[in-house]
C-alpha cells in the first residue's frame, strides 16, 4: 500500500511538472509571436507612407492626364518629419531623371547610380556622373537641380532623355514629357511620380585609385577615356520634396 501511494505521489508529481513546462513554453510561444508582430508593424511616418503609396490610383496615367494640369494640381508638398522616409523610398531606383535649369533654359539626363544619406545633419542625394555630362554643367552653374522619378509606364519616354546629349541638339524640344517648373522655380516633368529639389553640396572627383575592386577601377578609366576627366560625385541638400496626388 505505500508503495502505491508513493508511486502516486511520484506520478502527480511527474504530472505537475509536465503541466508547469507545458505553461512555460505557451507563455514563450506568446512572447515570441508578440515580438514578432511588433517587429514586423510599421510604425510612424514609414507606415503612412506604405499606405498612401499602396492605396495610390491603380488607373495608369498617361501624358494627356496630366498636360493641361498646373503643378499644384499634381503636387503636394511631402511634410519635413516625412522627407527622409520617401527619398529612402525612391533615390536610387529606376527610371531617374536629374534637371537643372529654368523655365526657358534647362537640361535633363537620366540617372543611375545614386542614392540617399545624410550630410552634416541634412538629408542628401548624391549621384555619379560622367563628367562630360551636358546637365553637370547647369548643375555647376544654378548650384540647383531636381531628381525626378517616374511610373513604369514613361520609361521610353524616360529613356529618350538619355539617348543623347542636349548640347547643340533640340533634345529638350523633341522630349515628349511635360516639362514643369516648381513653385521655387526648379524644373521637373508632370509626368514625375515624386520630385526631390536639392542645393548643390559638393562635387569631388574620384580616381582608379579610390577603388579597391577591379571592376570599379576599369569604370573609371572607361569613363575617363570617354570624358577626359574622372567621374564626378555630386551631393545636394534636400530642400524640398513633392508627391503625386
Amino acid at each position: 500500500m505505500e508503495k502505491e501511494h508513493n508511486e502516486f505521489l511520484l506520478l502527480q508529481s511527474y504530472v505537475t511538472h509536465k503541466q508547469r513546462k507545458m505553461k512555460k513554453n505557451y507563455l514563450i510561444f506568446i512572447m515570441v509571436a508578440l515580438l514578432a508582430i511588433s517587429c514586423n508593424t510599421p510604425s510612424g511616418s514609414e507606415k503612412q507612407v506604405n499606405e498612401e503609396i499602396n492605396t495610390a490610383p491603380q488607373k495608369t496615367e498617361t501624358t494627356e492626364d496630366v498636360k493641361d494640369k498646373n503643378f499644384n494640381d499634381l503636387f503636394t508638398a511631402v511634410p519635413d518629419a516625412e522627407i527622409m522616409d520617401y527619398i529612402y523610398k525612391y533615390v536610387g531606383r529606376g527610371n531617374t531623371v536629374l534637371t537643372s535649369g529654368n523655365s526657358s533654359d534647362y537640361n535633363s539626363m537620366v540617372a543611375g547610380w545614386g542614392g540617399p544619406g545624410t550630410m552634416l545633419g541634412q538629408p542628401v542625394t548624391w549621384c555619379f556622373l560622367r563628367a562630360n555630362r551636358y546637365t553637370l554643367e547647369y548643375i555647376r552653374k544654378e548650384q540647383k537641380y531636381t531628381m525626378s522619378y517616374f511610373p513604369q509606364q514613361y520609361t521610353d519616354q524616360v529613356l529618350f532623355l538619355g539617348s543623347k546629349t542636349g548640347k547643340g541638339t533640340e533634345k529638350m524640344k523633341e522630349s515628349t514629357l511635360t516639362a514643369v517648373a516648381t513653385p521655387t522655380g526648379q524644373m521637373s516633368y508632370k509626368e514625375a511620380e515624386i520630385i526631390i529639389e536639392c542645393d548643390l553640396s559638393e562635387i569631388t572627383s574620384v580616381t582608379p585609385n579610390d577603388f579597391y575592386t577591379q571592376a570599379g577601377k576599369d569604370f573609371v578609366l572607361e569613363g575617363f577615356a570617354d570624358a577626359k576627366d574622372y567621374h564626378k560625385m555630386v551631393f545636394g541638400g534636400v530642400t524640398k520634396v513633392w508627391i503625386k496626388k
